[in-house]
């Protein structure tokens, strides 16, 4: 869609995306096998990687579009604009769906930053805690947006990847129930009917 389409067929929707545009908004369990040292590699080098959009427009727009979906969920504008931005942006350099990442984390902690579950996972796409010691940094706050998106979407790309493209075991395999079909069905409901 161009620039003065868009002006003209959604106004509200241009207004919003030209203010964000113009302000430039932003946006201790051990594992039970081995570490996988790819992954390990994989982790290492995405929390080192450089942040930014590529193409700020479509971006701007796509905040727009999903803001309006996760208004129930989150209320505060600033806090899920940043939760928008960071999923988009690490989906992104990933080639991953940001809408898929929203389904998981909509599946993992029904978008609580704070999530903590009983094995210690933590935040939004809940990360166990060891990675950050596995990768050498050990100081990494996982309840930090940034940092638990950028985890979380690292761990499932690299599943993704093992898995061949299969979204279904690379799901299970993320959620640590390999060879069970549940929790990946969770994800696609949840994908299908609030983020597609």
């Amino acid at each position: 869609m161009t620039l003065s389409r868009l002006r003209r067929q959604h106004p509200y929707l241009w207004l919003l995306t030209f203010i964000l545009l113009l302000t430039g908004a932003r946006v201790t369990a051990q594992p039970a096998t081995p570490v996988d040292p790819m992954l390990l590699a994989s982790l290492t080098h995405a929390m080192a990687a450089d942040d930014g959009f590529e193409d700020r427009f479509e971006a701007q727009v796509w905040l727009v579009q999903m803001s309006g979906r996760l208004t129930r969920r989150i209320p505060n504008e600033q806090e899920r604009l940043d939760l928008l931005r960071a999923v988009h942006r690490e989906s992104k350099r990933l080639d991953l769906d940001p809408q898929l990442v929203l389904a998981l984390i909509q599946v993992e902690s029904n978008f609580d930053r704070f999530a903590l579950s009983h094995a210690g996972a933590r935040g939004y796409m809940q990360v166990m805690p060891f990675w950050t010691r596995e990768i050498g940094r050990p100081d990494d706050n996982l309840f930090d947006l940034e940092t638990n998106i950028r985890y979380g979407t690292t761990i499932l790309a690299h599943y993704l990847q093992r898995e061949r493209g299969d979204l279904t075991p690379a799901l299970a395999r993320y959620n640590g129930s390999y060879g069970q079909t549940w929790y990946p069905e969770r994800v696609f409901n949840a994908w299908e009917r609030a983020w597609r």
